[in-house]
């Protein structure tokens, strides 16, 4: 199993398993460098993306595929993309839903309101036009 970068090739398989999972796809031909793809040999066990804007990320489209769930796989993702924003310098990384506020709680996030996130997030497609304004904004603040 690996996580690996998705490329313009992944376009239309991401889209479809977002689309699935009733998550946000209609940005990821813009935004395809920021999603990655967990996956054995075979068969894609999960997608998440991290946008990344200087010291500040932005975890999105978060899914494990239906099979695969129940078995630590969504924490274990989620910590792959934390871990990877650590890497990059990221101070704190924030996120909206709608349906999994007590998994991310459980991986470290917290409530926040929406009008306390800084500009540049607050100008994401995920936040300007993707996701309902009735979507639960969290944020972790990565230790270094």
């Amino acid at each position: 199993m690996r996580v690996t970068q998705a490329t313009k090739m992944d376009i239309s398989l991401v889209e479809d398993v977002l689309r699935r999972n009733h998550l946000p796809y209609k940005d990821i031909a813009s935004k395809i460098e920021a999603l990655f793809i967990w996956r054995t040999n075979q068969d894609v066990i999960g997608i998440g993306g991290l946008e990344l804007y200087d010291r500040i990320g932005l975890l999105r489209s978060l899914v494990i595929e239906e099979r695969f769930r129940g078995k630590g796989s969504g924490k274990k993702l989620c910590s792959e993309l934390v871990g990877l924003a650590k890497l990059k310098g990221v101070l704190e990384i924030y996120l909206l839903t709608t349906t999994a506020e007590g998994f991310f709680k459980k991986n470290g996030f917290e409530r926040i309101e929406r009008n306390i996130v800084p500009e540049v997030i607050k100008h994401t497609t995920e936040f300007t036009s993707l996701c309902p304004s009735s979507a639960v904004c969290m944020r972790m603040e990565t230790k270094h």
